[in-house]
C-alpha cells in the first residue's frame, strides 16, 4: 500500500471525483490515481463489455497536436515519418493509425494512433511516455511542426457491441463512422474528437472532450442502462483477450516491430523498395528482421488446465531440464474465455501454431500450446 503523502502526490484526471463518487477502488497507474474496478467487479464489467458497453478513463494518456509550419498537414506527415516506420503521408483526412516510436536500435520508445484532422496531426500516446514522447517531438521536429500538448482535454473510451447506440444518442454522425475514422465532432453539443477505436478488441469510440466538460459528457454516458463504468482491471483482460499489446509489458526498447508481430502495421511504402524506404530510427534493423525474420517473436499461449500462467513466468521446450527459452509478458484469466490466456516471447522455431510449451509456476512446468491471436474475435466495423 501506498503511504498517504505518496497517494496524494499522485496526479488525478477530471473525472476522479467521478471515480470516487461510483465507488470505483482506486490505484496507482503511470503516476495516475486510476479505478482499478468498481463495486460490480472486474469480472462482471469486463462481460458486460463484451455484450453490451463500458466507458472508461483513458484520460492518463497524452494527447498531442502537430501542426505544421508549412499549413500542409503532408508536411507534418513526413516530419513524423523521420520518427516512425509507418506511412503517415497515406493516412486520409479523417482517418487514423496504429505506429510506434523507435529508437536507433529498431526497439519500440512507445506505441501511439496518428490522426489526420485535415491541417494537421492529432496523437493519442501512452500514460508513462508521454512526457518523453513530447520531449522526443520537440527535439526532432521542431523546425517543421509547433507541438501542442493538449492538457486541457480529458478522454473516455467507450466500447462494445451498444457503444455506437449509446453515442449515436449525443452524436449524430456516430453511426456514419467506421474503424479508424476521427474527426472532430459534436457530442452532447461538445467540441469533441471522436475516432471509431478503442483497445478491448471491441467496436467502441474514443471521445477526447475539453476537461471541464468531462464529467458531464460522462455522467450523460452513463444515464444509458446500457453503459457501464470500467476499470483498469476488465480493460487489461480486454485487451489481453484481444492480442493487444500493453507497452511496457509486451513491447518495449528491446523488441523490434518484427518480434512483436506487427509487421502489419508497417506499411509497403516504408519498407525495402518502398516508395520510402527506411529513414526512421533502427531501420536498418528493422528492415533486415522484415527481409531475414527475426529470431523471436510474439505468441498467444493456451494453458491446458485453469491455473494462470502470468508475466515473468519463464518458458521451456521440455517438461523437466533445459534452459528457459523465452518469457510471459501478459498473462491472465480471460473471462469470456473461462480460460487463461497468455502471450509471451519464443524463439521463431518455436512460434507456430500448437507448438508444445511449458511455463514455470510455482517450481512445476505447467504445458501450454501456442495459439493464434486474437483470442477472442475483434468487432471491429469496417
Amino acid at each position: 500500500m501506498l503511504a498517504r503523502d505518496d497517494q496524494d502526490s499522485l496526479k488525478r484526471t477530471p473525472l476522479h471525483g467521478l471515480h470516487v463518487s461510483l465507488g470505483g477502488k482506486m490505484v496507482p497507474f503511470a503516476g495516475y490515481d486510476m479505478p482499478v474496478q468498481y463495486p460490480a467487479g472486474v469480472l462482471k464489467e469486463h462481460l458486460h463489455t463484451r455484450s453490451s458497453a463500458g466507458l472508461f478513463d483513458v484520460s492518463h494518456m497524452g494527447q498531442l497536436a502537430l501542426r505544421p509550419k508549412s499549413g500542409k498537414v503532408e508536411d507534418a506527415a513526413r516530419a513524423l515519418e523521420r520518427l516512425v516506420p509507418q506511412d503517415i503521408v497515406a493516412i486520409a483526412p479523417g482517418r487514423q493509425r496504429y505506429a510506434q516510436f523507435t529508437n536507433p536500435d529498431g526497439g519500440i520508445l512507445d506505441d501511439l494512433m496518428v490522426a489526420n484532422f485535415g491541417d494537421h496531426l492529432f496523437l493519442v500516446v501512452n500514460a508513462a511516455c508521454k512526457d518523453a514522447d513530447e520531449a522526443h517531438l520537440r527535439a526532432h521536429l521542431s523546425d517543421d511542426c509547433i507541438i501542442d500538448s493538449l492538457q486541457d482535454r480529458a478522454l473516455i473510451a467507450l466500447q462494445g457491441p451498444k457503444a455506437e447506440a449509446a453515442l449515436a444518442k449525443l452524436c449524430a454522425e456516430a453511426s456514419a463512422m467506421k474503424f479508424m475514422d476521427a474527426g472532430p465532432h459534436k457530442v452532447a453539443g461538445l467540441d469533441c474528437f471522436v475516432s471509431r477505436s478503442g483497445y478491448t478488441g471491441e467496436d467502441g469510440f474514443e471521445i477526447s472532450v475539453p476537461a471541464t466538460h468531462a464529467e458531464h459528457l460522462a455522467r450523460t454516458l452513463l444515464e444509458n442502462p446500457d453503459v457501464m463504468p470500467i476499470g483498469l482491471g476488465a480493460r487489461d483482460s480486454l485487451r489481453l483477450e484481444g492480442g493487444l499489446c500493453l507497452y511496457g509489458h509486451d513491447i518495449d526498447t528491446t523488441t523490434t516491430p518484427v518480434e512483436a508481430a506487427l509487421e502489419w502495421s508497417v506499411q509497403k511504402s516504408r519498407r525495402s523498395g518502398g516508395a520510402r524506404a527506411g529513414g526512421f530510427p533502427g531501420a536498418e534493423t528493422i528492415l533486415a528482421h522484415f527481409d531475414n525474420g527475426a529470431s523471436r517473436r510474439r505468441v498467444g499461449l493456451r494453458t491446458e488446465g485453469r491455473a494462470p500462467v502470468r508475466e515473468g513466468a519463464l518458458l521451456f521446450a521440455d517438461a523437466a531440464g533445459g534452459e528457459p527459452i523465452g518469457k510471459v509478458t501478459s498473462g491472465g484469466f480471460g473471462p469470456s474465455l473461462n480460460a487463461p490466456v497468455a502471450m509471451g516471447y519464443v524463439p521463431t522455431a518455436s512460434s507456430a501454431l500448437d507448438t508444445k510449451l511449458f511455463a514455470e509456476v510455482r517450481g512445476q512446468r505447467l504445458p501450454l500450446t501456442v495459439a493464434a491471436m486474437p483470442f477472442v474475435k475483434n468487432t471491429y466495423k469496417r
